[in-house]
């Protein structure tokens, strides 16, 4: 962590002292105990899966490759930062850190996992995060109090200066790698090869994206969460269309970026171009004090414009699109959601720290946001079309199929689709679109 980071990282460390301060009190403990969690074995094997931490043990402390490790916090006293470093001559250990950080934490370190025992506080403690029944024996610990997660589930939703600083230097870190990336598809390269050429642009290792890369060539944008990557290149006169969704890390916290793609100067291109002024569109409806369904609302009714601009659509204005739902086929997905130590952050339905929620409105079961846009949130805003078999063909067996251009749709059926993802993050006057100007930086 840089000298930059560090100033603004005391400020997050007195923000979460506060926030969990709230919400012990609100649940009637003493004591918060933050478990980075544990190491998982493969089925009849000695391998590990990649270790995922708690991502309520990351937002205290930028450790995210360091399983059995906790943070101890009593409110007015300083935090304790147990941390793992066993004797093992097998594998690398985790050094004893000594960046500025540290100074917010009184250390202790454990060789073994059973020594965090000696260390737990006495009185009534909220334990968070991933559960072992020998825990129980430490003392008068309870797992994950529902009403202490909510207070803090809502309560992050609101990002420090050092959050959003964070999930600023992901974006760029992502960009660099989308670059990358889009120069490997022009040079024609497998879907494997342009997912490692993003890896080596985003200075990243497969375990340390934030989530598994979409890397999509044709009819394969389709898929909404695509994860295969192809070794096979395609021939030129078969090569149509490239969809990226891949995001970076930058002590845990995450970007989420997508882009699409033309491999000629064709008409799908046209449509790309389309999309990007609508996804900008919606980035500028984005303020204080707006409703986000209203946001995702409007992002099928310019759907709808485009289907119709387009002529995949006929004898119908864009209002009849979205009355009869016709737009839900090329655009099946909520516009955008929460993001920072989670891609898909939590508390996004909720209406207050007390775990009442905000229900989606009808007709869009996938929308992952449905609060009113708030100083400090920083969220997604990724609308999309797409050219879905299975969507497609339950459209054409409905009273609606009257209204398909179906040679124009079955033309672009070869190019899957299109979604175009920026992060927002948003401010007293309206907001900042971290990702493109991480673009224009790369």
């Amino acid at each position: 962590m840089d000298d930059a980071l560090a100033t603004i990282y005391t400020a997050h460390v007195t923000m979460n002292k506060l926030r969990h301060d709230r919400a012990l009190e609100a649940a009637g403990f003493e004591h918060a105990v933050i478990f980075s969690g544990s190491l998982h074995y493969q089925f009849l094997d000695d391998m590990p899966y990649p270790f995922k931490v708690n991502p309520h043990f990351k937002g205290w402390a930028p450790v995210t490759d360091n399983p059995n490790s906790f943070v101890v916090y009593t409110p007015g006293l300083k935090p304790k930062l147990i941390y793992y470093q066993p004797v093992d001559y097998w594998h690398k250990v985790a050094g004893v850190p000594t960046e500025k950080w540290v100074e917010k934490f009184d250390i202790v370190l454990i060789a073994d996992l059973e020594q965090a025992k000696e260390h737990m506080p006495s009185g009534r403690v909220a334990f968070l995060g991933e559960w072992n029944e020998a825990f129980a024996a430490w003392g008068d610990l309870t797992p994950n109090p529902e009403v202490m997660l909510n207070s803090l589930h809502f309560d992050r939703t609101g990002k420090t200066e050092y959050e959003i600083e964070c999930v600023r230097r992901a974006n760029v870190r992502g960009a660099a790698g989308h670059r990358a990336a889009e120069r490997a598809f022009r040079e024609g390269r497998s879907e494997f090869e342009i997912h490692l050429a993003y890896l080596r642009g985003s200075d990243s290792a497969d375990e340390e994206l934030p989530y598994g890369n979409i890397i999509a060539l044709n009819e394969n944008a389709a898929t909404l969460h695509y994860y295969h990557h192809g070794r096979k290149r395609l021939a030129e006169d078969g090569l149509h269309s490239f969809l990226i969704d891949a995001g970076a890390q930058i002590n845990g916290y995450a970007s989420d970026i997508t882009r699409t793609y033309s491999r000629r100067n064709d008409e799908f291109e046209e449509l790309i171009a389309a999309m990007d002024a609508l996804q900008l569109s919606l980035v500028e409806a984005c303020q204080p004090g707006v409703n986000y369904i209203d946001i995702h609302l409007l992002a099928h009714r310019k759907v709808a414009e485009l289907l119709v601009r387009f002529g995949f659509v006929r004898d119908i204005d864009a209002g009849g699109v979205v009355d009869r739902r016709i737009s839900s086929t090329f655009l099946p997905h909520g516009v955008g959601h929460l993001i920072g130590l989670e891609v898909h952050d939590v508390a996004g339905f909720m209406a207050d720290r007390t775990g009442k929620t905000i229900p989606k409105p009808d007709g869009h079961p996938y929308l992952r946001l449905t609060r009113v846009i708030e100083t400090g949130m920083i969220f997604t805003i990724e609308p999309g079309l797409y050219f879905i078999d299975s969507l497609l063909g339950e459209l054409r067996q409905s009273e609606n199929a009257q209204y398909i251009d179906w040679p124009k749709v079955n033309e672009f059926r070869k190019y899957g689709g299109i979604r175009i993802e920026d992060n927002i993050v948003i401010t007293e006057t309206g907001h900042v679109n971290l990702t493109r100007e991480a673009f224009d930086a790369a």
